[in-house]
Order: structure tokens, then C-alpha cells, then sequence
């Protein structure tokens, strides 16, 4: 066992864990239930979280290697999602719901990066985001429709 400290959520954590532990265990068992386990292979993007702001996959890192950062999980970052979230409801893009968590973290993380993104630019963020129900297009549609309410009330735009 191996000591681990990091923020999760704006709160510290300390804890002992197994060198071979992966972030998405250690996560699960502090609660964040957001973090799905889809395929394992690090093909889905369910179990999207963010590590320092930058969007990683939980499946694919040891517990060990987020030491002294700081993870956020969509428990984390409900009102930053509370924003956009019924857009892509809307759009009938929120099917089964597995899926929602990641394609809000990956969402989340564009917007940070460049908050007026255009078509192509958000479908290459997502693109590492499985979902079996919507045929993507409806997560698209609800993005923009999103950007563009935001635009309407004179939100930021690219490169403000």
C-alpha cells in the first residue's frame, strides 16, 4: 500500500491505495459514481474526468500518477453543466443516459479551451465518446444550440 494524495472535487484526499489501483476504482470509491466503466480499453470515453482541467481517461491511469493533482468528475462540476446539459436533452441526445457523464466532461473541457468552437471542431473534441443511442448528431445540435443561446445573451465568443 502506497499513500496517495490529491483534490478531488476542490476537497483533499488522502488515502492508501495499491500501486496497481486505477483511477476509476479509486474514484467510484470516493462516491463519484459518474465515472462509468465501459469498455476498458480506452476506446469510450465513459469514464472521462478531468485532471488538471485537461480531460483524461480514468480506465487508463493509475491511482498513483494523479497524486498532487487535482481530478474533477461531473459530481464536481455540476453547475459549470447545469448550463448545457438540457440543450442536449432537447435534442433527444441523452437517450440512455450511460454515456452523458463523459460527453459532459469532454464538453466541459472544450468550451474551457475555446468557448466558440465550430462544427467540426467540436465533433473531433468528442469524438472519443461511445454512444450506441444517438448517432452523435443530437449531442452536436445541443452544443450549438447552447453556444448560440449563449450568443444571444451576449455570452463569450471565440477568441474574447
Amino acid at each position: 500500500m502506497t499513500d496517495v494524495k490529491l483534490i478531488l472535487n476542490g476537497r483533499a484526499v488522502a488515502d492508501q491505495v495499491d500501486a496497481d489501483l486505477l483511477l476509476i476504482d479509486f474514484l467510484r470509491a470516493h462516491g463519484c459514481y459518474s465515472v462509468k466503466r465501459g469498455c476498458e480499453t480506452s476506446n469510450c470515453g465513459l469514464c472521462t474526468v478531468l485532471m488538471d482541467g485537461k480531460p483524461v481517461l480514468s480506465c487508463s491511469m493509475l491511482t498513483l500518477r494523479a497524486a498532487g493533482h487535482s481530478i474533477q468528475t461531473l459530481e464536481g462540476l455540476q453547475e459549470e453543466a447545469a448550463d448545457f446539459v438540457g440543450f442536449i436533452a432537447d435534442q433527444g441526445a441523452d437517450q440512455c443516459g450511460f454515456c452523458n457523464p463523459g460527453f459532459v466532461m469532454n464538453t466541459i473541457a472544450l468550451l474551457r479551451e475555446n468557448p466558440d468552437p465550430s462544427d467540426d471542431e467540436i465533433r473531433g473534441f468528442l469524438a472519443g465518446n461511445l454512444c450506441r443511442c444517438s448517432g452523435y448528431e443530437g449531442q452536436l445540435r445541443g452544443i450549438r444550440r447552447y453556444l448560440d443561446s449563449r450568443k444571444e445573451k451576449g455570452g463569450p465568443r471565440h477568441g474574447e
